[in-house]
């Protein structure tokens, strides 16, 4: 039946012997973004490795044409009919996505009518009108802009300028995850709550800095008497540099200094100046914010030591950074290099590493789990706590040993304490948080078979494979799985006596509604090869199905306990988009992501939106091409990969 619909598309068709681009970009491709297959067809979609890519959102008319001439790379010029560009978006053919064109429609018409169009031309005409189109064209520059510090760099910065350590933006309101991240350009607001916020903690770190006299040094004179202008002004140009990163304007000078004088002198108490100028400075959005210009600006060496030191050190330069700023020392590739090679042997360096891990893999969620006590009695904040440090130290193995990173998926090994040695049913190490090496029939490796991972993408009193499933998407491949559709009905079936059954059997309700089914088929192929964990990350043969009373039960006393049920489990499983990815555990899933190059670009791509606190752009896909290309060829260095991003054009407010 198919052949006699296309002709008779075709023959409508016929008055017209060559479509215009206008036909496209008007028709056609507003029918393709209304099927929403932009939401999996980009460079951040589940179908990321097709060459079926859409143009951003802000593309412009010459790329949008140029993507509709491209599409001939998946048209049959002998047998338009059976191209992959007609089958799969109408669902004849095998795609994931399902029908997203209906048969029959108008929409499908267009589509027969672009896919013959591509079909009628040479190789040359295809190649002569993309270049007219202007493909190359990676559409507008990521704009420099202003961001404030996120709540972790403010406390490091009034940390290392003045010693306070009560932590005062753990009291800010909370920042949102974008993109996996806390320091999102678009996460950055302040609101009035914020900024009172940073009015009562200037005020609280200035009356600490000077408690008991000037025990931080920050004074960098010995005043003569309160009103000693020259030693305010010394204050003023020292503690304006490192709170500002940058040397203070002459106006600025002058305003500071006077206002620290002032305040000395009607307090007759010099400290009373300095104290002053720090509740002032806290607050000025010179400290609160970022101002980047890019190369070629007044303060370019001193940003790229502040980008350096907010990205390793999670915090403010040094005097030794700021040194080499002034020295004009920070602006070459590399200089750059050189100091971040230096900057990678700080104690500082690990922690902001830490808080990356933290955030990529949201241990702040492990945190906060809790678990039914009627199924998991053993499990505490005390092991939650256990499987983050897990986590952290196995990150740390890999990256400060120069290990091969892909082991954060595959390594065979792990570092536990007692109680998640009784957990994975593991001998317990010889010390506290010691290595151990899984047995060899293990179903555990990496990442992947740790409590971390296992415990936040469940629920509180089972599994979830749906949640599995889009962890891996969004954590480990970089995948944007499009929401829901509004009004749909995501319960599924509840446990009876009368058919129990396990999460595969449930989720097929998912399957039945097209709707629900585009989206469940990548989440739930993926997360039904991990049932052999439970919801703390213990190794189990069946699922134990637990099935309480009614309360009608109860009062007519049929049934007064739950009834329990071992249900044999099927953990067959693959990753739709990667080929040859089945598999049946942990182990199987992390050898298969380890060797995915869609997953190591991932990696990258998360390092970098951690290290410019944005989502990248297409403008940067040469800078993370090449940062992959050269983590892969470091034999997937984790430190090499940081230099790397240190060095891009992007990272240092260029080519972005």
């Amino acid at each position: 039946m198919l052949r006699p619909f296309f002709a008779l598309i075709c023959l409508a068709a016929a008055a017209s012997a060559a479509e215009s681009p206008e036909f496209f970009r008007n028709e056609l491709y507003p029918a393709f973004r209304t099927a929403q297959c932009h939401a999996c067809h980009n460079d951040n979609g589940v179908a990321s490795g097709t060459r079926f890519e859409f143009p951003p959102e802000n593309a412009t008319p010459e790329q949008i044409d140029a993507f509709g001439l491209r599409l001939a790379s998946v048209v049959d010029a002998d047998s338009p009919e059976v191209s992959r560009l007609y089958l799969m978006p109408t669902g004849r053919g095998q795609h994931p996505g399902g029908e997203r064109i209906a048969q029959g429609s108008a929409d499908e018409a267009l589509l027969l009518r672009w896919v013959e169009h591509l079909a009628s031309l040479s190789p040359e005409q295809i190649a002569s009108a993309s270049q007219a189109a202007n493909p190359v064209d990676a559409g507008p520059k990521h704009a420099l802009s202003v961001r404030r510090l996120t709540h972790s760099q403010y406390n490091n910065a009034v940390r290392d300028l003045v010693g306070e350590l009560s932590r005062p933006a753990d009291q800010f309101p909370a920042e949102d995850f974008i993109h996996g991240f806390r320091n999102q350009l678009h996460g950055q607001s302040t609101s009035p709550l914020l900024m009172e916020a940073y009015s009562a903690a200037a005020e609280k770190v200035a009356a600490n800095a000077f408690r008991g006299g000037d025990k931080n040094q920050l004074v960098p004179c010995s005043p003569s008497a309160p009103s000693d202008a020259a030693c305010h002004r010394a204050f003023t140009e020292s503690f304006g540099l490192r709170a500002f990163r940058r040397p203070l304007e002459a106006d600025e000078v002058e305003r500071y200094a006077g206002l620290s004088q002032a305040a000395a002198v009607a307090a007759e108490d010099f400290l009373a100046g300095p104290r002053i100028v720090i509740e002032a400075m806290l607050q000025s959005p010179n400290f609160l914010m970022r101002f980047e210009y890019g190369p070629g600006g007044k303060y370019e060496a001193y940003e790229n030591a502040s980008r350096l030191a907010f990205f390793l050190w999670d915090t403010i330069p040094d005097e030794w950074l700021l040194g080499l700023a002034a020295e004009g020392e920070l602006v070459t590739s590399k200089q750059i290099e050189r100091a971040a090679r230096r900057m990678l042997d700080n104690p500082r360096t690990r922690a902001s590493m830490g808080e990356f891990l933290s955030q990529w893999m949201r241990i702040d969620r492990v945190l906060k789990t809790i678990r039914d006590r009627k199924f998991y009695p053993q499990f505490s904040p005390e092991l939650a706590s256990s499987m983050a440090e897990e986590t952290r130290r196995l990150f740390d193995h890999l990256v400060w040993n120069d290990g091969d990173f892909r082991e954060f998926f595959t390594a065979d090994y792990t570092f536990i304490n007692d109680g998640l040695a009784t957990i994975y049913g593991l001998p317990a190490p010889e010390r506290a948080f010691g290595r151990v090496d899984y047995p060899a029939d293990s179903e555990r490796a990496g990442v992947l078979g740790q409590g971390t991972f296992l415990t936040l993408t469940s629920k509180p009193s089972d599994t979830s494979p749906t949640e599995r499933g889009l962890f891996v998407r969004e954590h480990f491949l970089c995948q944007n799985v499009p929401p829901p559709p509004p009004g749909v009905n995501a319960t599924l079936p509840p446990f009876s006596d009368a058919k129990p059954m396990t999460n595969r059997e449930r989720l097929q309700v998912h399957l039945g509604s097209e709707s629900c089914a585009s989206c469940h088929r990548l989440l739930d192929s993926i997360g039904l090869g991990l049932e052999r964990f439970d919801a703390i990350g213990q190794f189990r043969r069946q699922h134990l199905v637990k099935i309480p009373p009614t309360r009608d039960e109860r009062r007519r006393g049929i049934k007064t306990e739950a009834t329990e049920y071992q249900l044999d489990l099927d953990t067959s499983a693959t990753v739709v988009g990667i080929a040859d990815s089945e598999f049946q555990s942990a182990k199987e899933l992390g050898a298969v992501l380890a060797e995915d190059e869609g997953c190591q670009k991932c990696v990258v791509k998360q390092l970098f939106r951690y290290a410019l606190g944005r989502e990248e752009t297409l403008a940067d896909r040469p800078a993370i091409d090449q940062a992959l290309e050269r983590f892969q060829s470091s034999g997937f260095r984790f430190q090499e990969l940081i230099i790397d991003i240190v060095k891009s054009e992007p990272f240092l407010g260029g080519d972005s």
